[in-house]
């Protein structure tokens, strides 16, 4: 049994099981390929070997998810700014801020946890069950029970339970397009043996794990279970964490000095304060706010150090408080709460547009999201074939049209073009007709449909439920689809109890002839039926049905080659091509009534040839509809597929990633949008670098292509998205920015590598993710705006608010602490995140992406300044008017600590300050639902649907959260005035009466100036774009024009 013991690699085996013989296997792992494993030994070495199940990685952890929410940077200045106002024993600002923490904790923690336990929800074993022999029987066992040595048996729809070397293989295809890309199944060989260094896709005796049985039967012993799968094995590469420690310089020959040493020990500590601290991780918005929290501390700090410095130095505690008050002014103390409630709301809207979010701050990437890099197989395309055209010679080219569903016979209609597909053009289809008229009086026809129906494994049928099923190999199924059609399937001529045709002999597909055959007879009468590659068919043939309604003739080396074009002209199409042939057979020469079957080569020829049949995997009918709204907001999509260059540039040009006439675009830009995996790879990264454009398609690609490609974009400053449903996407979901899995078809592990999963795998949900992640984004935008130019309106309130001195030269705040810490904290925060549940701009997809600026534009900044002086100064007026308009101005001694009645004027102007920066606050959330337009007019309306009242009240009324938010927000403001003690001894402020006009007054003159610099931002705005109109205006083609003329600096910059 020591042999069967694991080593310490892992191996179960002395070399790799696909380079030694399939007896070698069975005598290193010490079973009998009969009897299978006992059941004792079997439980042995499940014990040893452990569940042949995939690790999920790390479970979820609730102490790490709450240390995510803590090491960050905003919420460390939150930390502090609690603990300095414990330290001056500033109770009700303390509490405040210590309720901000733990609401900001709660819900970071609760909305991570439910995100990973909806992610662990969706995982799922593979195979759940397989056929194994044990004690001599054939059972059927979990999965998750299989072990190395168990002898597994497979047959056509299952799904392979654990890696497996193949002992016996009868006609036997997998599909191993989870594994490696290739929509065509493999068929394996169990007498081949390989050397050890063989690839997995060449390994033809090897049975992969999840892969699924297209065809035949097979028999194998399992090598691999679990995480010592291929898959396993990517799995496990997937889970690594890289190394966090920057290396050490090295010269020509390896040394290294001292200084290099200390080099990296400091690179590595300021990259681990980075992380800490969210500066250097995370998407773009999330540094940027970590960076901001760092920037506006020190400008806090700074604030503290002049307040301090106006009141020379004095370390009473009023100052202390005035001091802290001032900085906290330039802290948006808010701004953590509000985001992750956006974000989490979002996830939740996300869920009803079938993505599932698996990282909070993933919708907030989509919508920064440049380019798309997509698998073809089950992603853009329906990975099923379907049968597009058939050519008859003597009859024409047949066309069938868009169907939903390729297993459905009944959809797609049925049209003929009498002539061959070398003159027909791509798009180009004849009259429709029903299947019945078609076959009035046409030989040629049922003798096509023959072969297409007999020379087939495959079996389409209709359910119980009413509907269409079929299983068997994807080409087989197309075909027999098509035979459908017609009413020719299979069923209908071989089933029942006196059956028309019965079948005598099969001679199945063979990868070295490349052809299939079967004899039917039918009333005495028996035929060959062949179909296989094209030239391999012809190779066969001596005669041709030429012409309509006359005999055979004989098939010359001139009609060989117009066949050989008419199969390019399909194949350009991105269709795979197969050729169909028969004959009469003579029954009496085959021997086959003693149960004797000719040489196949003897059956296989002087075959009459009947026509061509071309096969393509279907685009999603939503496909080509999302990939033009990807153009139109500004990201480009590219396709990275294992399937062959013709094949994949169709389809390309179908839904959209290439233009369907390439002589539109430069001739550098033509040679580098469609190349295969071996024509990339070959470059190098500054070949790459140099390239005027990065393909549009890469055909044959290998997993590493794929993450080339990703790191190629990001090299040229593009932020990445890839799809994929694969084991082989899984690097690529992992290397790029936003890794999309497929949730139906797609495997555990592409999962386990994504940040958002595809429940209804459809690539048109993306638009959705880009468009909800867009929204999130111009929402976070807009509250960040409001909360800055909040806090710019504070501080310099309170900063020019020094000059005010009392009698005993102390500075008097126009504004107290507690009102600050009450406005910028809870006035703002329900308003902010009413901000956050704004629905989408209408034009938000006919935007480009977000640039490197991410919210923080120069238009921002601006508005922040602006929005935040005139407010200030508008405050300071109302605390001035007040105080030295209608009083003696008289600042009295120690008001900023009690309340007296010489102080009486000081809290009424304070109350006034307070107010309007309140009102100012709440007018300026409703005026950030849109950026540049006009609050009174915030939406187009066709002519005479609204007018400047109706308009604003039906948008306020739209979002009801920022509505009510608002209306909370001029509620409070009541009690705070009025109600004893709350407001002389909290506030520091009193009730007012005749103030309430300059309130009134100055919300107008509020209005007045925003909407002043809305009108003068507007005229900037459209006054700059009127050119770039007009000069778009002259693009016919507004996808791809960019590239007619341009070089590598221009084509660089939309890649």
């Amino acid at each position: 049994m020591e042999q069967s013991q694991k080593r310490k690699d892992g191996r179960v085996l002395s070399m790799p099981a696909h380079s030694l013989s399939a007896e070698m296997v069975l005598a290193e792992l010490t079973v009998n390929p009969d009897e299978g494993l006992s059941a004792e030994e079997a439980k042995s070495r499940l014990d040893r070997h452990g569940p042949n199940m995939l690790e999920g990685g790390k479970e979820v952890s609730l102490v790490k998810i709450f240390v995510r929410q803590i090491a960050n940077a905003m919420m460390l200045v939150l930390i502090l700014a609690m603990a300095v106002s414990f330290g001056i024993q500033s109770w009700i600002e303390g509490g405040v801020i210590s309720a901000v923490i733990a609401l900001n904790i709660v819900v970071g923690v609760y909305q991570d946890y439910a995100a990973e336990k909806t992610m662990d929800s969706l995982r799922s074993l593979s195979s759940p069950t397989g056929t194994v022999s044990r004690n001599g029987k054939t059972v059927v066992i979990p999965a998750i029970e299989i072990v190395p040595g168990d002898m597994v048996e497979l047959k056509v729809g299952d799904t392979v339970p654990a890696d497996l070397r193949l002992t016996e293989a009868v006609n036997f295809d997998t599909d191993e397009a989870l594994l490696t890309g290739e929509s065509l199944p493999v068929q394996k060989d169990a007498e081949a043996i390989f050397e050890p260094d063989t690839g997995p896709g060449d390994r033809l005796n090897i049975a992969y794990s999840s892969s699924t049985v297209t065809r035949g039967r097979a028999r194998g012993v399992v090598i691999g279970t679990g995480m010592q799968t291929e898959i396993g094995a990517i799995a496990a590469a997937l889970q690594s964490q890289g190394s966090k420690r920057r290396p050490v310089k090295r010269g020509p020959n390896g040394e290294t000095k001292k200084r290099w040493y200390l080099q990296a020990w400091t690179l590595t500590g300021t990259d681990a304060v980075g992380r800490f601290l969210g500066v250097n991780v995370g998407t773009p918005l999330q540094r940027k706010l970590s960076k901001l929290a760092l920037l506006l501390f020190a400008i806090a700090v700074v604030f503290a150090i002049v307040v301090m410095a106006a009141n020379n130095w004095r370390s009473d505690k009023e100052v202390i408080i005035y001091a802290v008050a001032t900085g906290l002014a330039m802290i948006p103390a808010c701004l953590v709460v509000v985001l992750t409630i956006t974000m989490a709301v979002g996830t939740r809207q996300m869920v009803q547009r079938h993505v599932i979010v698996r990282k909070l701050d993933s919708l907030e990437a989509l919508g920064a999201v440049t380019n798309i890099c997509s698998d073809k197989t089950g992603t853009l395309t329906q990975g099923r074939m379907v049968a597009k055209r058939a050519w008859i010679p003597s009859r024409g080219t047949y066309s069938v049209g868009a169907s939903s569903d390729p297993l459905n016979p009944e959809e797609g209609d049925l049209s003929l073009v009498p002539a061959p597909p070398a003159k027909v053009e791509r798009e180009t289809r004849g009259p429709v007709y029903s299947p019945t008229d078609l076959l009035t009086g046409n030989t040629a026809l049922e003798s096509f449909l023959n072969v297409v129906s007999m020379a087939n494994l495959a079996h389409v049928h209709k359910s119980a439920h009413n509907e269409w099923q079929a299983r068997g190999e994807p080409t087989d199924i197309a075909i027999q689809v098509f035979a459908s059609r017609f009413d020719w399937n299979r069923d209908r001529w071989t089933k029942g109890d006196n059956p028309l045709w019965q079948q005598k002999a099969e001679y199945p597909f063979d990868s070295t002839v490349k052809k299939m055959s079967v004899i039917f007879s039918r009333d005495g009468q028996e035929m060959v039926f062949t179909k296989g590659a094209v030239e391999r068919v012809l190779e066969s043939c001596t005669a041709i049905e030429w012409e309509a309604d006359s005999a055979p003739i004989p098939l010359t080396e001139e009609i060989r080659n117009e066949i050989l074009h008419n199969m390019e002209a399909l194949a350009k199409e991105g269709l795979r091509v197969l050729a169909l042939a028969s004959r009469p057979h003579e029954s009496e020469d085959t021997g086959l009534d003693v149960g004797e079957t000719l040489p196949r080569k003897q059956v296989e020829k002087d075959l009459l040839f009947l026509g061509l049949i071309g096969l393509y995997d279907p685009p999603r009918p939503e496909t080509a509809q999302a990939i033009e709204e990807c153009h139109r907001a500004g990201i480009s999509v590219h396709m990275v597929t294992g399937d062959h260059p013709g094949t994949a540039r169709a389809i390309a040009a179908q839904v959209g990633i290439i233009p369907k006439h390439m002589l539109m675009v430069a001739q550098g830009v033509a040679d580098t949008m469609v190349m295969t995996a071996s024509q990339f790879d070959k470059l190098s990264e500054d070949e790459i670098d140099r390239l005027p454009t990065l393909p549009a398609v890469i055909a044959r690609c290998a997993p590493n292509t794929k993450v080339r490609m990703i790191n190629a974009l990001h090299r040229r400053g593009r932020y990445v998205a890839m799809t994929g449903d694969g084991v082989n996407d899984s690097p690529s979901l992992k290397e790029a920015d936003v890794g999309i899995a497929m949730g139906q078809s797609g495997s555990d592990v592409a999962k386990d590598a994504s940040e958002l999963v595809l429940t209804d795998d459809n690539f048109a949900s993306i638009i959705n993710g880009i468009e909800e992640g867009r929204r999130i984004f111009d929402n976070i935008q807009k509250f960040v705006l409001h909360l800055l130019a909040e806090n710019v309106a504070l501080a310099c309130t309170l900063l020019i608010g020094l000059a005010f001195k009392d009698q005993d030269g102390q500075s008097v705040f126009p504004i107290a602490p507690v009102e600050i810490l009450w406005i910028i904290m809870v006035t703002s925060g329900l308003p902010d995140m009413g901000l956050g549940m704004e629905i989408a701009a209408s034009d938000i997809m006919d935007r480009p992406p977000q640039s490197k600026q991410g919210i923080f534009t120069w238009e921002v900044i601006v508005d922040m300044t602006v929005y935040g002086l005139w407010m200030a100064a508008l405050c300071l007026c109302a605390f001035s008017l007040v105080l030295f308009g209608w009083d003696d101005g008289n600042l009295a001694r120690g008001c900023n600590s009690s309340y007296s009645a010489e102080c009486d004027a000081v809290f009424r102007a304070r109350a006034t300050t307070f107010v309007c920066m309140t009102w100012f606050a709440l007018f300026l959330a409703w005026e950030m639902t849109h950026l540049r337009r006009s609050f009174f007019h915030p939406s187009p309306s066709p002519a005479g649907s609204g007018s400047a009242l109706s308009d604003p009240l039906r948008r306020i009324w739209h979002n009801q959260v920022l509505f009510w938010g608002i209306v909370a927000g001029f509620i409070t403001v009541f009690p705070i005035l009025y109600i004893p003690v709350i407001n002389r001894v909290v506030f520091k402020h009193t009730g007012i009466s005749w103030e309430w006009g300059i309130v009134l007054i100055e919300a107008c003159l509020f209005f007045l100036g925003v909407e002043g610099w809305k009108w003068c931002k507007r005229a900037y705005f459209r006054r700059r774009s009127s050119g770039q109109s007009n000069a778009a205006e002259t693009l016919d083609t507004p996808c791809f024009s960019q590239y007619t003329t341009m070089s590598r600096s221009d084509t660089e910059k939309m890649v």
